[in-house]
């Protein structure tokens, strides 16, 4: 432990934490700040409590706490302890209690005074976890407020140590240990987009295991991908051990692929990010690494989190290849190619900007802030998503709206899981499901327990079956929530009998209590994700809050009618389901019949409107039929709205090309919207159509301009125009040649000027006898004496019997043939 390199700053920080209550240590991976730093604090004067390090992963909490208790000469539960969700090592003289973020957040909101704790150190604080970020924010308000005495230590492996300091204060010391520098050698391999990533790994792990020495770390995206290379491995390279490490690995196997084979040989450890950082693996010195990391990512619009693959960061691509010169040379292979290395991003993006934040809205609302801004913040949560926890979880009862936490919201609060997975653990509670419902919400969130499939309740029955350490240990978190649920809604009864109100829980039928089946708890909880099969296969469905999702139409769950979905992969309108419990009709109509509405619903088809009534779950039609008495005033602000979308289909052109024309806004898109009541509304009643009469919707429109601004539309946009030769023509005020006039020509004959509409002259376009187009002018003047010479040659010949002066401005005019004319 001494030639751990953050010995040799050691002095300067405890320094520091004698004088101020908070720093920074910047240190790299393998400078011991896991291992070193707790200890050293023990036998300060100001540290008589208890010292609380935060580890990012529960396999790294519990490696740090037995390498720290070993470098102590003592074994693991006594001065050192550790506390994760499904393990436990720690005594009444723990000193340092090594924990996961999220169990650190429970304990701060249960006692915000952290009585009885002199130190909380958040170790790789660099990575950014919803949870750290969270309880960092809690544990400085804390400080700030109640406990100046508490001492807050950052340890991060990266720059972000400024942005720390920044954070816990102007006086906070950024303190920065070296690492030990052992040569690093990196090969870029280069992407191989072809094969699938297992085949691409095992072709390089294959090729690193025999041209280097030493033990190799291999880092993969998922189990999945784990799973399949091992097999691939198993095959090549009988007799050596190749082993998994991931969340999901017994914490026997997870120390054994932490630690050297016992019996000397080289192995291979085929890990997930869980080992990127916090813990080593001994004998390691060859790191192949597929440049890809999976991450939660929450769908705003879903209401769900997904799991995605991304390409790693530099930073984590920095940090994986570190693993291989931790305790001597190493060499690290990557499989992309070196100049696409920068086109990586530098870090990972924080967990605030990507998760489902309604944990933390609530967490906050138990702590007492309405406003997240309020609290000191890296990076300030996203309003947006703010927004849309709060709706969730005012949904779900646990806030009220004005934002503040509810009794149901306490009890939510109280349990340690996401707000909707205790929500349905209370259901479960309140409707006798209670041991089924915790075993449902340890399911959701611990990946692999009960194997694989869509089907909840399958997994659900190979994993009472399993009788591993995994399994068991799992079955006695989920009794223990499943028991304080119990307590949890049985206080809530007593207060509501002392008050004298009746319990919601359904009647006992035949003398036993209704039992709530899990698809049903589920749904309480998720109330979007109630889902109905849309075709015979069962590979559609549609969500009560209005998304499509798909199923491989193989799976057990393809036949059933309803579908509680409790988890989805994919952003696309049709998310692949990959975790749902099937429910039949009657315990829709059974369990839900309080959220079942009837409603008259009015579509527009795009002829006319249809009236239907229709029960609805959501979004999900139960049942519909023709309404046979609908809201008239319904369809006719419907019929409005659908005018007001293409005014033009219903009014008549001519009038409003006059009004635009002559600069009169009445018939403006918005003056038409804003005085519907007046024009359009009337000519609606008892209609589901807008087939209007063009007549009758002009003199609505007329009715709209007073006196003046009728005199102003015939003045200055007159709706005809009198020929010399008595004739009268519409003028049209559309279009780009506007205003315009199709008139015969020897009506014009006698017209030495040309005919204006204000000061804009007016486009004559003159045709034939027989009424065909001649020419179109905007100066009949210059018409007469220019090319009328060549259209009065052709026009003689094809129409004899007509007149074809040469000085037409010098003619009567008339459309009488020539005899007519002379005549007349």
């Amino acid at each position: 432990m001494n030639d751990l390199p953050v010995k040799m700053i050691l002095p300067d920080l405890l320094n520091a934490l004698e004088t101020r209550n908070s720093a920074v240590l910047i240190a790299p991976p393998g400078a011991g700040k896991t291992t070193a730093v707790a200890p050293a604090l023990l036998d300060q004067g100001w540290c008589s409590g208890q010292i609380i390090l935060l580890s990012p992963r529960r396999v790294a909490a519990r490696a740090a706490a037995e390498r720290i208790a070993e470098l102590l000469g003592e074994k693991v539960g006594h001065r050192v302890g550790y506390l994760t969700r499904l393990d436990s090592r720690q005594s009444a003289a723990t000193r340092i209690l090594v924990v996961t973020e999220a169990i650190f957040v429970n304990r701060i909101l249960q006692d915000q005074e952290l009585d009885g704790v002199s130190a909380v150190l958040f170790d790789e604080a660099h990575e950014r976890h919803l949870d750290s970020d969270l309880g960092l924010a809690l544990a400085l308000e804390s400080q700030g407020v109640l406990r100046d005495d508490l001492r807050i230590l950052v340890m991060s492996a990266t720059i972000d140590g400024a942005r720390f300091a920044g954070l816990l204060g102007d006086d906070a010391p950024v303190l920065e240990s070296g690492g030990k520098a052992w040569p690093l050698r990196l090969e870029w391999l280069g992407s191989r987009p072809e094969l699938r990533i297992e085949d691409a790994m095992a072709s390089a792990v294959l090729t690193a295991w025999r041209q280097e020495e030493g033990d190799l770390l291999a880092f993969l995206p998922g189990v999945g991908e784990i799973t399949r290379l091992q097999e691939r491995l198993s095959e090549k390279l009988p007799g050596v051990p190749i082993l998994p490490l991931h969340g999901q690995v017994e914490p026997q196997a997870q120390r054994a692929a932490i630690r050297r084979d016992p019996d000397g040989r080289r192995r291979i450890v085929l890990a997930t990010a869980i080992a990127e950082t916090s813990i080593t693996l001994e004998g390691v010195s060859i790191v192949v690494d597929s440049g890809l990391s999976r991450r939660a990512e929450f769908d705003l619009a879903a209401g769900v989190t997904h799991l995605v693959t991304r390409r790693s960061s530099q930073a984590s691509a920095a940090q994986r290849a570190g693993r291989a010169a931790r305790q001597g040379p190493g060499v690290a292979y990557r499989l992309w190619e070196e100049a696409a290395h920068s086109g990586r991003e530098r870090f990972d993006p924080p967990e605030m900007l990507t998760s489902d934040l309604a944990p933390l809205v609530l967490s906050l609302a138990q702590w007492g802030v309405a406003d997240p801004a309020s609290l000191p913040w890296l990076d300030s949560p996203p309003q947006a998503a703010i927004s849309a926890a709060r709706e969730r979880l005012e949904k779900l009862g646990a806030l009220d709206e004005e934002g503040r936490i509810t009794g149901i919201g306490r009890r939510i609060a109280s349990l340690p899981m996401a707000p909707w997975q205790a929500a349905m653990l209370l259901f479960g509670a309140e409707h006798g499901a209670a041991d089924q419902a915790a075993k449902l919400a340890l399911l959701l969130q611990e990946r692999g327990l009960g194997g694989r499939g869509e089907d909840l309740a399958q997994r659900l029955q190979r994993w009472e079956g399993d009788r591993s350490r995994r399994a068991e240990a799992s079955r006695k978190l989920a009794q223990g929530w499943a028991g304080k649920a119990r307590a949890l809604q049985q206080a809530q009864g007593e207060r509501e009998s002392a008050k004298g109100q009746k319990s919601a829980r359904p009647e006992p039928v035949d003398g036993r209590a209704q039992t709530a089946p899990l698809g049903i708890l589920l749904a309480l909880a998720l109330p979007d994700n109630l889902a109905r099969r849309r075709d015979p296969s069962g590979e559609n469905w549609i969500s009560a809050g209005g998304r499509g999702y798909s199923l491989d139409p193989a799976s057990p769950l393809a036949s059933a009618e309803w579908l509680a979905i409790g988890d989805a992969q994919g952003r696309a309108q049709s998310a692949r389901i990959t975790a749902a419990l099937p429910l039949e009709t009657r315990h829709i109509e059974e369990w839900l019949a309080d959220r079942i509405e009837r409603r008259s619903v009015l579509r527009w088809t795009g002829q006319r409107v249809e009236a239907r009534q229709e029960r609805r779950l959501g979004a999900i039609i139960l049942a519909s039929g023709p309404d046979p008495d609908p809201d008239q005033d319904a369809i006719t602000s419907l019929l409005v709205e659908k005018a007001l979308e293409n005014p033009g289909d219903i009014l008549p052109k001519e009038l409003v090309a006059r009004a635009r024309f002559a600069g009169i806004e009445a018939f403006s898109p918005e003056k038409l919207a804003e005085n519907a009541d007046l024009w359009l509304v009337p000519l609606l009643g008892g209609r589901r159509d807008l087939d209007l009469p063009r007549g009758r919707v002009a003199d609505a429109l007329l009715g709209l301009m007073d006196w003046d601004a009728r005199q102003q539309l015939d003045r200055i946009a007159p709706r005809e125009f009198a020929s010399p030769a008595g004739t009268h023509h519409a003028i049209d005020y559309s279009g780009p040649e506007a205003p315009s006039v199709e008139v015969r020509v020897q009506a014009l004959f006698g017209l030495e000027r040309h005919p204006m509409i204000g000061e804009t002259p007016l486009l004559l376009k003159l045709t034939s006898p027989a009424g065909r187009p001649i020419q179109a002018t905007r100066d009949l003047p210059g018409f007469w004496r220019g090319s009328w010479a060549d259209v009065r040659k052709e026009m003689k010949g094809r129409y004899p019997k007509h007149r074809w002066p040469e000085e037409p401005w010098a003619e009567k005019p008339s459309l009488k043939t020539k005899n007519a004319f002379q005549n007349s």
